[in-house]
């Protein structure tokens, strides 16, 4: 009587397990391209993308906020009107595109924190773009300080002289 109640007992638990690979093994994968994506050719270098892209973008960000002080007293900078709004939030948006090149291919040093300060970029683009939605003249000043940042904390690993 033990034998078939542990016979019985194994055999569920195999059971149980086959269903689970089938399931997990049924599920598309996350990564896959869909059969009909195109092909990727990917042709620019990495200074390239930061040289025409990330660069002019996160100046852009920098500059289009913050206060100067001159004859006339501390002047307010920031976007007058929709359309430099507008400017600004493509630039942002370049940005977070930008990232999305440098992890394309063998652009990516590494898959670690090559990734991970790109993905840092990106949130802060992104932060930039929401802000410029809003017209948030201090909300663009945060997100630009934490593009900063991770712009900084890339550059201190992987910057090529």
């Amino acid at each position: 009587m033990r034998a078939v109640h542990w016979l019985f007992v194994v055999s569920v638990a195999l059971f149980v397990c086959g269903i689970g690979f089938v399931v997990i093994g049924a599920r598309p994968s996350r990564d896959a391209a869909p059969a009909d994506a195109p092909a990727l050719t990917p042709v620019a270098s990495v200074k390239q993308i930061m040289g025409s892209i990330v660069s002019p973008g996160a100046n852009a960000v920098y500059n289009a906020v913050g206060s100067s002080v001159t004859a006339k007293g501390i002047e307010t900078i920031a976007p007058k009107n929709d359309e430099e709004w507008a400017t600004l939030g493509n630039t942002a948006a370049a940005l977070v595109e930008a990232g999305n090149l440098l992890l394309i291919g063998d652009r990516a040093v590494d898959r670690g924190d090559w990734v991970t300060m790109t993905r840092e970029m990106m949130a802060a683009g992104t932060e930039v773009l929401k802000a410029t939605e809003k017209k948030d003249a201090d909300a663009v000043l945060n997100a630009g300080s934490n593009l900063n940042t991770s712009c900084d904390n890339c550059h201190q690993k992987y910057q090529r002289q």
